[in-house]
């Protein structure tokens, strides 16, 4: 690695700077930045996403030392394991399945889970441990439980915890759905892994009043948005808003299967029906983290959207059922007004995107803060505005 694609990062004291003049790194957490550093955290090799390249990179503590040490200061993420371990080589894997987090996505998520001294906190999904680390310093390291579900990283960022603080804090193989049974009631739950539903067992072990702060997603596409429940005085179920997007690698049970193309559309194309479509020109300029893809995700459910590369001016639109074969297309063409759509199954999936576009545009465009989500025994409910709007 050159020295010049380190020297496109900040130090960690510029890091610093930058997170804190941006409101993102608070008062009451610069001693745990200051004191727990996330390079203590990480193994020899890494893959952090190079901000210049556009993907993720190899770096060595071995090989370069000066390297590893940029991008481990660096507001980037960072991954640490790919393809749940069964990964070999310099390249990368095809799935992350282990990180550290970037720091401003870090601080940003602690600062909404407002935790006090000596509070107790749950934490779901180790990774390297850093996130516990911090949360420990903040709180104890007797008041931090944190679940790992792949044995190998929960025993490594088991022995970083215990070199860091000379004490474990105890971290826990096993599943995160089910939180850490038989720990008692906690004050803060936070996951570190995008869900596609709040287990209620975190519902069930955060005391009332208590707070939990998860990466929520509907499965539109990869991107998540992080919301923030407080628990009822009864304890029977929690409720929040969102507080914007995010994009984490997802709990191991909520992952979902690539999309295999070819099952869905075997051969040519059939003939295109043509429509001036508003929904297709939004999507064509909104983002992976745009307010419209979140909301198209809740109100079309069940589908997975994959906007491919744009060439010549040119832009397929892909939607996919994921409970039966529908699929549909939409080829948005810059200068043309119309926009060619095709579709197939039984669900009419381009149709149903118009319907969603059509509702979030006659509710004004809603972002994420004006929408929230209510869990409780029997499921979880999405609303916008109110709780009792569902969408």
């Amino acid at each position: 690695m050159s020295e010049q694609a380190v020297g496109a990062y900040a130090t960690r004291e510029d890091v610093a700077h930058a997170l804190t003049t941006g409101g993102v790194l608070k008062t009451g957490w610069l001693d745990a930045y200051a004191r727990v550093p996330r390079q203590a955290f990480l193994p020899d090799t890494i893959w952090p996403y190079d901000m210049v390249a556009g993907r993720a990179v190899h770096v060595s503590r071995t090989e370069d030392a000066q390297a590893w040490r940029g991008y481990a200061d660096a507001d980037v993420p960072v991954v640490t394991q790919w393809d749940d371990g069964e990964h070999a080589g310099r390249e990368p894997g095809r799935v992350p399945t282990s990180s550290a987090s970037m720091p401003s996505v870090v601080f940003r998520m602690l600062d909404a889970l407002t935790v006090d001294d000596y509070c107790r906190v749950l934490e779901i999904g180790t990774g390297t441990g850093w996130n516990a680390a911090l949360l420990a310093h903040k709180v104890g390291e007797g008041n931090v439980v944190s679940v790992e579900v792949d044995e190998a990283v929960a025993n490594r960022a088991r022995d970083a915890l215990a070199h860091f603080f000379g004490a474990p804090v105890e971290v826990i193989h096993g599943d995160g759905r089910a939180g850490a049974p038989g720990r008692g009631v906690f004050d803060r739950v936070i996951a570190t892994c995008g869900v596609r539903e709040i287990p209620y067992a975190w519902v069930e072990q955060t005391r009332p009043g208590g707070v939990i702060v998860a990466p929520w997603g509907t499965g539109f596409t990869n991107a998540d948005a992080v919301v923030r429940l407080t628990v009822d005085p009864e304890g029977n179920s929690a409720s929040g808003r969102f507080l914007g997007p995010v994009e984490f690698m997802k709990l191991r049970v909520h992952r979902a299967a690539p999309v295999d193309h070819e099952a869905y559309v075997p051969g040519p194309l059939p003939a295109p029906d043509t429509t001036a479509s508003e929904a297709a020109r939004a999507l064509s300029t909104a983002d992976r983290f745009s307010p419209l893809t979140f909301a198209l995700g809740l109100r079309v459910p069940a589908c997975t959207y994959i906007a491919a590369e744009k060439v010549h001016g040119t832009q397929p639109h892909w939607l996919y059922s994921r409970n039966d074969r529908s699929w549909a297309c939409a080829l948005v063409e810059d200068g043309q007004p119309a926009t060619r759509v095709w579709q197939r199954g039984r669900r009419r999936l381009w149709n149903e995107v118009e319907a969603a576009h059509a509702w979030w545009v006659e509710r004004g465009r809603p972002g994420w803060g004006r929408f929230g989500v209510t869990v409780w025994g029997e499921g979880e409910r999405v609303w916008v505005d109110e709780a009792g709007e569902r969408v």
